[in-house]
């Protein structure tokens, strides 16, 4: 014997009341919305106090928010839903790389430095790593003139912007791959660090049992014009939390190995991209 379903005339009133709805795409989002959200409220079933403790959690998560600091973004990470969110928008398959989750500490418009230069504006004591390698699009053709835009934390597992004593911009840089689609960048190894845990976020987590520890990586994003934008990581073979990221954001293809090179600790890497629908083949 199924459960009588309450109040399905309070659902079907507020679908009907979108019928006035100019944006087609916007009508058919929101009466998902409406029909998920109220099957969510009749499975939970909310006390008042618990729904307006929901409330009160939502409005403390967006008054965190600042120029600096998105905490519905880190929020939508952790819930696995920026994850979901680009597996649907981007699917890898061979010689395109994975996407996968941007991350609320990117700062765009970083200055375009030299080829091979380090993104270190001051010392660390991160071991030296040389990232390479060839920016290529699905034929294995090298890409001129994509700009790549790198960043990852210090060893005290703080971004830039995080770090007050740290100078704006450090480990962080953009490079623009030549006629071979080469890249190089110096940097140190990445090490693991917690998401920031002081707000809202870390409060689920740890009400709910989960660990804030991201797997070592440095980001990257790719964009070039006739190309889909790649917003990806890479990530140290090895590291203990490769399957527990707090975010979901680990692929196998995206996890590298430095090994010894002529020029120190490297780890080489070829980004593949995808060619942008609507764009000439």
């Amino acid at each position: 014997m199924t459960e009588d379903v309450v109040a399905p005339d309070l659902t079907e009133d507020a679908l009907a009341r979108l019928q006035a709805a100019g944006d087609p795409r916007l009508k058919s989002v929101s009466e998902s919305l409406i029909r998920h959200l109220h099957a969510f409220v009749r499975e939970v079933k909310p006390t008042m106090p618990e729904w307006f403790a929901a409330i009160e959690f939502l409005t403390r998560t967006g008054q965190m928010c600042t120029d600096e600091r998105q905490e519905f973004i880190l929020l939508s990470d952790v819930l696995g839903v920026t994850m979901l969110c680009e597996l649907i928008n981007n699917q890898a398959g061979e010689a395109v790389t994975s996407n996968t989750v941007l991350g609320p500490f990117f700062v765009p418009g970083q200055p375009v430095l030299p080829m091979g230069a380090t993104i270190l504006q001051r010392e660390e004591p991160g071991e030296a790593l040389l990232v390479h390698g060839v920016v290529r699009d699905a034929q294995g053709a090298p890409v001129e003139g994509a700009r790549i835009d790198v960043w990852q934390t210090a060893p005290n597992g703080l971004y830039d912007i995080q770090d007050e004593t740290a100078p704006r911009g450090h480990l962080r840089g953009a490079f623009v791959t030549g006629a071979d689609g080469r890249y190089e960048v110096r940097t140190i190894r990445p090490t693991p660090y917690p998401i920031p845990d002081d707000g809202t976020v870390g409060q689920w987590l740890k009400a709910v049992g989960r660990h804030p520890w991201r797997p070592a990586h440095t980001h990257f994003m790719v964009q070039k014009p006739g190309f889909q934008t790649l917003t990806t990581h890479l990530f140290m073979a090895g590291d203990p939390y490769l399957q527990s990221d707090a975010v979901f954001g680990v692929r196998p293809d995206l996890i590298v190995t430095p090994e010894p090179g002529p020029r120190g600790q490297e780890a080489r890497y070829d980004f593949g991209l995808r060619t942008a629908v609507g764009a000439a083949e």
